[in-house]
């Protein structure tokens, strides 16, 4: 069986948000900085997965759930940069 591959923060994660994600989110937290991402992990799975975000009206594509894995499993690794 071949390893897992090791997923990153810039080459993995940070290409899922869209600018619009970015722009919107900035108060609460930079979905464009892995540390910031990485302390809000949990939430931000929480409010993918279940499809509460990106919210409907915003016109942005929902997360497939190759998407919501890939973010768990980039958080289950220790959220490599």
């Amino acid at each position: 069986m071949p390893a897992p591959i090791t997923l990153s923060f810039a080459r993995d994660i940070r290409p899922m948000f869209t600018s619009m994600d970015v722009d919107h989110m900035k108060k609460s937290m930079d979905l464009s900085d892995r540390d910031s991402v990485f302390r809000n992990a949990k939430a931000i799975y929480e409010s993918v997965s279940s499809g509460h975000m990106p919210p409907a009206s915003s016109g942005e594509p929902r997360w497939t759930q190759e998407m919501c894995a890939r973010f768990k499993d980039w958080q289950e690794q220790g959220g490599e940069p």
